[in-house]
C-alpha cells in the first residue's frame, strides 16, 4: 500500500472518520513494529495512512512508543507529509481548553527515548532550527479557519517524559520560559520526520491548564477525557479540511534535510547499517 499523507492521531483521535476504500495492514520496519496496524483509505480524494499513536484502546505510554518504527513505516509507505494531532496542557491563559495550537518550536524535557535513526556506525546532524514544516502548519491553520475551530499558529511545545503530569514548580518553570503548551509525544516525531525527510507539523489540542493556574484544580484524567471528546470531533473536521487544502506541490526544504547532514565517510559505514537505513540513505550513497 502507498499513501501521500500520513495522519498520526493522539489521545482522543483513535480513528479517522470520513475515510473511504478503507484497508488495514500490519507493517514491520527495521526498527520493529509501529504502535498499531496502519489504516489506509481516501480522504478528500487524497491517499492517506492513519496511525493511532498509542495503539487502539490507548495501550502504550508515551515512553513506550516506538517512534522510529512509526515514522519509518510512514516513509516505507511513500508518505511525504505527516499531520500529527495530540492532546496538550496549556501554559498560558490565552490558550483555553478546546483551543488548538500549531507550535513551531519545541523544548526537550525527555530522557528515556531514542530520537534518531542514526548511530551504529553512521553520524548525521540534521538542521532543526525550524522543527516543523511551515507549509503543513499553515495548512492546519487554514483548516481551523475553514471549520470555525479556534486555531493559533506558532508557539513553543514542551515535550516532557511523563507519564505523570507536571509538578507545580515545573509548570511555573516552563511558563517562565515563555512556553505555550506541554505534551509528551511530538518532539521525537518531529526529529525523526526531519531525518526521514518527511514534512511534519502538529496540531496541539488543549485539554486543560496543567497545574499552574490559580483557582484551577490540579489536572485529572476524567476532566481531560471530557474535553478530549469535544476536541476529537473538531480534530477530525480540521484534519479532513487540511488534507483537502494540502498543496500538491512542495516548496519547502524538508525533502532535502539529509543532503549535507551525513558526516561519516561513506566507505566507513557498516554494510548492515547501510542496508537498515537504505530507505533514507540510498539517494545520497
Amino acid at each position: 500500500m502507498k499513501a501521500e499523507i500520513g495522519i498520526i492521531g493522539g489521545s482522543g483521535l483513535y480513528a479517522m472518520p470520513g475515510l473511504t476504500n478503507v484497508t488495514e495492514e500490519k507493517i514491520s520496519t527495521p526498527f520493529g513494529d509501529p504502535s498499531d496496524a496502519l489504516v489506509f483509505g481516501e480522504l478528500e480524494g487524497r491517499k492517506v495512512a492513519f496511525l493511532a499513536r498509542h495503539g487502539r484502546g490507548h495501550r502504550l505510554l508515551p515512553t513506550e512508543l516506538n517512534f522510529r518504527a512509526n515514522i519509518y513505516a510512514m516513509k516505507m509507505l511513500g508518505v511525504e507529509r505527516i499531520l500529527s494531532v495530540s492532546a496538550v496542557g496549556s501554559l498560558k491563559e490565552e490558550h483555553k481548553p478546546t483551543d488548538f495550537v500549531m507550535p513551531d518550536q519545541f523544548i526537550d524535557r525527555t530522557f528515556a527515548r531514542v530520537s534518531t535513526f542514526f548511530g551504529d556506525g553512521i553520524v548525521a546532524h540534521v538542521a532543526f532550527g525550524d522543527p516543523v514544516c511551515a507549509t503543513v502548519s499553515a495548512t492546519f491553520q487554514k483548516a481551523c479557519d475553514a471549520t470555525g475551530v479556534v486555531g493559533k499558529s506558532g508557539g513553543t511545545y514542551v515535550c516532557m517524559e511523563g507519564p505523570q503530569f507536571s509538578t507545580r514548580a515545573e509548570s511555573n518553570l516552563y511558563r517562565s520560559w515563555g512556553a505555550d503548551v506541554i505534551g509528551m509525544t511530538n518532539l521525537q516525531e518531529a526529529k525523526l520526520a526531519r531525518e526521514a525527510e518527511i514534512c511534519y507539523a502538529t496540531m496541539a489540542m488543549v485539554t486543560d491548564y496543567d497545574c499552574w493556574r490559580e483557582g484551577h484544580d490540579d489536572v485529572t484524567v476524567d476532566q481531560i477525557v471530557a474535553v478530549m471528546h469535544q476536541n476529537s470531533e473538531n480534530a477530525a473536521k480540521v484534519v479532513r479540511a487540511a488534507v483537502a487544502a494540502m498543496p500538491k506541490e512542495k516548496t519547502c526544504a524538508c525533502g532535502d534535510a539529509l543532503k549535507y547532514a551525513i558526516l561519516t565517510d561513506r566507505k566507513a559505514i557498516p554494510a548492515a547499517t547501510k542496508q537498515k537505513l537504505g530507505l533514507l540513505l540510498d539517494k545520497y550513497l
